[in-house]
């Protein structure tokens, strides 16, 4: 057993292996005050921790220090379904990950159905992706839907007020207009909801069938304007956001 792993790593070498800056910007936040360990604030440079436990913060988001966790972000094109491997043969998320270096032990946080397009989250940190579907967490997960002809004025009050489904009430955190055009509307919609086919269902119910729907954003990760497709890895600040609004 090496001397770090007996009495633990110094604070800056390991914000520095992490990514966070280097070994002396480290130490600079460190006496700065904007480095905490276990809710406490860490302003000596001596202080040594042991990475696989201590939850470390800085400037109030939180840092992975864990190499085996994996989080990406993948544009998932309509027609996929949201499932690691299908005995059918259909396509499925699993396909746009087998290979990777880095696959093992990687699942789907949530769900997208086969023809709803855009943002969904992939990792092997299970308290994270536990957190972000449970609906107490508060999440928010936008998303942009197109429907047929113009939507009364009204429409955005009575979904922030709630509309009843068959499997209960529903009410949506934000919804705007974003554009008409050729007798259609894009719409934007913002819920914490998890259940299936809730937007879909939602807008039926108050007469505007879903033509077309992309997720766009999972809290502050936005999806961006990749290719169908696309998979990338999230940034530190996006984890970390991550992490700050499900409480962690």
């Amino acid at each position: 057993m090496t001397s770090d792993q007996a009495e633990g790593v110094r604070l800056q070498k390991v914000l520095s292996k992490a990514g966070v800056a280097s070994r002396r910007a480290a130490e600079e936040l460190i006496v700065q005050g904007r480095v905490s360990v276990d809710g406490q604030v860490v302003r000596e440079l001596g202080r040594r921790v042991d990475p696989d436990h201590a939850v470390i913060h800085v400037d109030g988001t939180r840092i992975v220090l864990r190499e085996d966790l994996v989080y990406l972000a993948l544009n998932k094109p309509r027609g996929v379904h949201s499932t690691m491997t299908d005995d059918q043969g259909r396509p499925c998320v699993g396909d746009y990950v087998r290979g990777r270096s880095d696959a093992a032990g990687l699942f789907h946080v949530g769900r997208l159905d086969a023809e709803t397009e855009g943002l969904l989250l992939l990792t092997n940190d299970g308290d994270l992706a536990h957190r972000l579907m449970h609906p107490s967490y508060h999440v928010p997960k936008t998303y942009l839907a197109e429907v047929d002809g113009k939507v009364p004025r009204g429409l955005g009050k009575q979904l922030r007020a709630g509309v009843t489904l068959e499997d209960g009430p529903v009410k949506v955190d934000e919804f705007r207009v974003k554009d008409v055009y050729g007798g259609q509307t894009l719409v934007e919609v913002v819920l914490h909801e998890g259940r299936k086919h809730i937007v879909r269902r939602l807008l039926a119910e108050v007469g505007f069938p879903v033509r077309k729907l992309v997720r766009t954003a999972i809290g502050d990760v936005q999806l961006g304007n990749p290719k169908p497709g696309t998979l990338r890895r999230l940034t530190r600040q996006e984890i970390g956001g991550l992490y700050r609004q499900v409480g962690l």
